[in-house]
């Protein structure tokens, strides 16, 4: 390709959601070019889709990207980039990806976009009525099965879903996959050449293409065996290549069966050139940088940079950074598109994932890799706090200030950092409340988040709702009913605020079953309160004036007057839909004279009003109440 494809993506003026791609890139034309004939059909029913097919560390993720980036002129609404599983295995659902794409096109997903009981998510929908009117290019990469893109293909669009997979997506009519194997040999060993650089290929051919053969001509083993050769620059190439065909140690092997059980992931399988070239990189690392290298797959999505990576492995910034930049220039870590600040970022690879996991087991003692975890969760609780104290000047200065590398400088810096590591924030959370273990942590950053993400304007209900869900759980765990109850409030408001009255109103009644267990009589009232508000938005007043009236007792009885007045109309209201008039007006006259007690002339006045008119109303109408 005659331009770079990052620079024709830069000349277009798109907007780029996608990962760095790899430097250098060799061969892959015929792909490439099968890519482009493959978006020029016209599409078969729902939406376009093309497949890129390959074995993993086939770059088939370099290929995608350098493909996208070649035709971003053609895509003018963006490059859009959605990881569809995590490096785990974990599959990605469509709903979590269509809010993530969402975001990128610069929609803000709104209330609506709740996670709900519906059979589809309605991100997705928002996402197919979005890409309607546009013409973007969806990169959706390791996608595991149908079920994660078909509902995120729209009809009638100019916009283009690319996925990669590792073996074809069957269920979706019309698909012609784009199918990865080993490069070119005579391409393989110039990317030898470019990558290791020198002379040291081009003078010993044989061994080059040895080396080649050894690496089966993949992309992700071959930059591993260059990586190697660059940090150990007095080996020859033969000798590299006979080291990578010899078998790998079986002394401390573990059956695929242990693995998998151990580990949570599919183990690399045994004889795989990825992993034997995996393995001479990582072993001549020192012992320090390879404990970095294992600690970083305990990153929330894997991704890290100089302020988590310090954390984990507990040394200053500067070191973790420099440790970090050496692993990418091994091949062992991909590096990312910067931060907003410019911070480095960098990714565990996919491919590695699964063996580092194994070594991770293998080498580090499990009260290390706790402790590795809450210096982690503590240092993100500071980030979060010190951005809340930019953003939120009236709350003082910062008592506990972060050295100066991992500092945030300004409202505007706090606000960057804040909403681009949003998802890897959430995935700490995920991941801290899933293993249990540190929920005292995990619970101290739920807190600072709910109270720092609002500031930044851009809090997406989705969020806020992952947030309060994880509350829940670990309330659950401890056996908090207090606390569980008010994550149930707030994941109740959400939902009302959405207009799921229904679903708001089932979280609403669990809230008052706990709080009625705990003896609080306050969010017991509180809930019943807004299980009212859910039934008259439902059409039934007649069960809303219940409520109201069973949280109106409990007002009374604890003396919250403020409350009661607004119970009391609250239930006036109830009556008035169910024609009630009389004790409409009854409830018109007690909460005016709670008003008054208190003080209240401007609210009791109000009351007043709300009562005249409805004398007003009974008038026109020819009725009376029986007390006139």
């Amino acid at each position: 390709m005659a331009r770079d494809a990052a620079a024709v993506a830069e000349a277009a003026g798109v907007f780029d959601a996608l990962p760095g791609g790899a430097r250098p890139f060799g061969g892959r034309a015929a792909e490439l070019a099968a890519l482009t004939v493959a978006a020029g059909r016209p599409s078969a029913g729902r939406g376009r889709l093309l497949v890129l097919a390959g074995r993993p560390g086939s770059g088939r993720t370099a290929l995608a990207v350098r493909w996208a980036r070649s035709v971003a002129g053609d895509y003018p609404d963006g490059l859009l980039y959605a990881r569809m599983s995590a490096p785990d295995g974990t599959r990605v659902g469509s709903g979590r990806a269509a809010r993530m794409l969402l975001d990128q096109l610069g929609e803000q997903p709104g209330l609506a976009l709740l996670p709900g009981a519906a059979e589809e998510d309605p991100a997705c929908e928002a996402l197919r009525d979005a890409l309607g009117s546009r013409r973007a290019l969806l990169l959706l990469d390791d996608v595991r099965d149908t079920g994660q893109v078909w509902p995120l293909l729209a009809e009638k669009t100019g916009s283009v879903l690319l996925a990669t997979t590792s073996g074809p997506l069957t269920g979706i009519d019309g698909i012609d996959p784009v199918i990865l194997g080993g490069l070119e040999h005579r391409v393989s060993v110039d990317l030898l050449s470019e990558l290791v650089g020198g002379t040291r290929i081009s003078c010993d051919p044989v061994g080059a293409a040895e080396l080649a053969e050894a690496c089966a001509n993949r992309p992700a083993a071959l930059r591993l065996a260059a990586g190697w050769l660059r940090g150990e620059p007095r080996l020859p190439v033969t000798e590299a290549a006979e080291r990578l065909r010899r078998p790998p140690e079986q002394s401390r092997e573990r059956s695929r069966e242990e693995a998998a059980e151990q580990a949570d992931t599919v183990p690399v399988v045994e004889g795989d050139p990825l992993r034997g070239a995996f393995e001479p990189a990582y072993r001549r690392l020192p012992a320090a940088r390879a404990r970095l290298l294992r600690l970083c797959t305990l990153a929330p999505g894997q991704q890290v940079d100089l302020r988590t990576a310090s954390a984990l492995v507990g040394c200053p910034a500067p070191e973790a950074g420099a440790g970090l930049a050496a692993l990418a220039e091994l091949e062992l870590l991909e590096r990312e598109p910067p931060a907003a600040d410019g911070t480095e970022r960098y990714r565990v690879p996919g491919r590695l994932y699964g063996r580092l996991l194994e070594l991770r087991t293998e080498v580090d003692r499990p009260s290390e890799l706790e402790l590795a975890r809450a210096r982690l969760l503590e240092r993100l609780v500071r980030l979060v706090d010190s951005a809340r104290l930019l953003l939120d000047p009236a709350a003082g200065p910062n008592p506990d200030p972060l050295p100066g590398p991992l500092r945030l400088r300004s409202a505007a810096h706090a606000g960057q950092w804040l909403l681009g590591e949003r998802e890897q924030l959430l995935a700490a959370v995920a991941d801290a409340v899933g293993q249990g273990d540190l929920d005292g942590t995990a619970g101290r950053l739920v807190a600072a988040l709910l109270r720092a993400l609002p500031l930044t304007g851009e809090a997406a209900p989705a969020d806020l709702h992952a947030l309060h869900e994880s509350v829940l759980k670990v309330a659950e765990r401890q056996g908090s009913p207090r606390r569980a109850a008010a994550a149930l409030l707030n994941l109740g408001d959400l939902q009302a605020d959405a207009d799921r009255w229904e679903q708001a109103a089932e979280r609403y009644r669990r809230a008052v079953e706990l709080s009625r267990g705990a003896g609080d009589e306050a969010g017991c009232a509180r809930a019943l309160e807004a299980v009212g508000h859910c039934h008259r938005a439902l059409g039934d007043p007649l069960r809303a004036a219940d409520a109201y009236g069973r949280a109106l007792a409990l007002r009374q009885a604890v003396g919250d007057q403020v409350t009661e007045a607004r119970l009391l109309v609250r239930l006036a209201e109830a009556h008035i839909a169910l024609r009630r008039f009389e004790e409409a007006l009854r409830e018109y006259r007690s909460a005016a004279a709670v008003l008054r007690r208190l003080g209240e002339a401007e609210g009791e006045r109000q009351v007043a009003a709300l009562a005249a008119r409805l004398r007003q109303h009974l008038g026109q109408e020819g009725l009376r109440p029986l007390s006139e």
